[in-house]
């Protein structure tokens, strides 16, 4: 859990650091486009024309798995574009299809994310992953693309559980649950709950750029579920948000983590192989 909540809270400093940029990843189905046209952009052979990032081979992952319409896909590569987080491959202004690459703040936009699910894992273990990736910072370029396809392809990653569905397949709901992630108190005593603390729904909806009558239905209909609730013991309502939905976010996390860890100890096996070949050369 508190490696959750690490990871949660460094989301919600990255959001306020580029709300825009961190929108991308701020709903299940952008989670999931997002993490895609990387990992495309990541496997480019310059040999290979057919390889690489353009609109069309995204659409084709994604409407393969259902995850969104060719118009949502087509849709979310003009704003990509528009917004600057890739730009064109030189010399493809004016080909077509267009092959895109990141830019410089995408490219540090997911080396963040990535660094900060190699550091939850490290609070797990007392490992140092974070700190290797940071001296071979090169290791992303391999191990994104290989931690996408593995989240996208798994369906108990790619479609949340229900009560965490609700949230993240809505826009923004992925931030609201960063957010109060973020705030748990891990030496709550409440066998059932965890209590958050008062919300200001009007000024959390302007931060996340959301409508404040879209988040009040949001939390109305997890509240329904039995997901959250409010105290109104004291003055001001105080949030709560349920340990089974803690718990069912943390296990379905872990099949994130899982990958992760396994992307990070193969490029490190691999890594060590090119070294021994060198040296034995």
């Amino acid at each position: 859990m508190l490696g959750i909540r690490f990871h949660a809270g460094r989301m919600r400093s990255m959001f306020d650091a580029g709300p825009r940029l961190a929108r991308l990843l701020a709903s299940q189905q952008r989670w999931l486009l997002t993490q895609m046209a990387y990992a495309l952009s990541m496997e480019r052979d310059p040999a290979d024309s057919s390889s690489g990032l353009t609109a069309v081979r995204l659409t084709s992952e994604i409407t393969a798995l259902k995850v969104a319409s060719r118009n949502t896909v087509l849709s979310f590569v003009d704003e990509l574009f528009t917004y600057r987080f890739i730009v064109c491959e030189p010399g493809d202004e004016r080909k077509r299809p267009r092959h895109y690459e990141p830019s410089d703040i995408s490219h540090q936009a997911m080396f963040g994310w990535l660094w900060s699910n190699l550091c939850a894992l490290d609070i797990l273990d007392g490992s140092d992953r974070a700190a290797q990736l940071q001296a071979q910072p090169g290791w992303m370029r391999l191990m994104q693309p290989r931690i996408a396809r593995n989240c996208v392809g798994d369906p108990l990653w790619r479609e949340p559980p229900e009560q965490i569905g609700l949230f993240l397949w809505n826009d923004a709901g992925g931030l609201i649950v960063d957010h109060l992630m973020s705030r748990i108190d891990l030496e709550e005593t409440n066998p059932d709950r965890f209590l958050i603390g008062h919300i200001d729904s009007r000024a959390l909806a302007a931060d996340f750029m959301m409508s404040r009558t879209h988040m009040q239905r949001l939390f109305a209909k997890a509240a329904q579920q039995g997901c959250v609730g409010w105290d109104t013991g004291s003055k001001r309502p105080l949030l709560w948000i349920s340990r089974a939905f803690v718990r069912e976010y943390c296990h379905w996390q872990a099949i994130k983590f899982a990958y992760v860890d396994e992307a990070f100890h193969w490029v490190r096996a691999l890594s060590e192989e090119r070294t021994g070949k060198q040296q034995c050369s």
